[in-house]
């Protein structure tokens, strides 16, 4: 017998695990197709689960991780394209703007944007689930927080200036 059931309170856990594949996967299918692989798995090893190395919450993305990953490398269509949406012209728009952002950034980065902001995990989940120091993971998350900004105002100077002289567009 299980001393502590890591999926004992799902509801709050399945939001998580979906919304971190659906970051990283967009919304549809394939994000559910990924959460519920991570769920197969978690409920066929929740044996293994050790309550000292984690949260539950933790415990189940470290396991979307991997089902993301394989999903990623099994996909033919290109990871940065967007979704299709009923979405605004505006929200598309920063969507798109977002998502190419996000392209540029290196793996790591968007690894840790998607734990934070996909799976809503603290500094502290994220270290613990990548094996590192809570301050690293703060640093490293503000660090490509920084390097998205500058990304999103110069793309956009670069619209802005595409629209107004389209011969000092970059």
């Amino acid at each position: 017998m299980l001393r502590r059931d890591p999926l004992a309170n799902p509801e709050p856990l399945i939001r998580k695990v979906y919304a971190y594949c659906a970051y990283r996967l967009g919304d549809g299918p394939d994000a559910e197709d990924a959460a519920a692989d991570a769920f197969e798995r978690a409920l066929r090893y929740r044996s293994s689960y050790d309550a000292r190395k984690g949260s539950p919450a933790a415990w189940l993305i470290g396991i979307a991780r991997r089902t993301v990953d394989e999903t990623l490398a099994n996909r033919l269509t290109p990871v940065d394209q967007v979704p299709e949406q009923a979405m605004t012209e505006r929200d598309a728009a920063l969507r798109v703007d977002l998502v190419q952002a996000l392209a540029t950034l290196d793996r790591r980065d968007r690894e840790l944007m998607a734990l934070r902001y996909g799976a809503d995990l603290t500094a502290r989940q994220i270290a613990e689930l990548l094996e590192l120091r809570t301050n690293a993971v703060e640093v490293a998350l503000h660090r490509a927080l920084e390097r998205l900004r500058v990304e999103l105002e110069t793309g956009e100077q670069g619209i802005q200036q595409a629209r107004l002289r389209p011969e000092l567009a970059p």
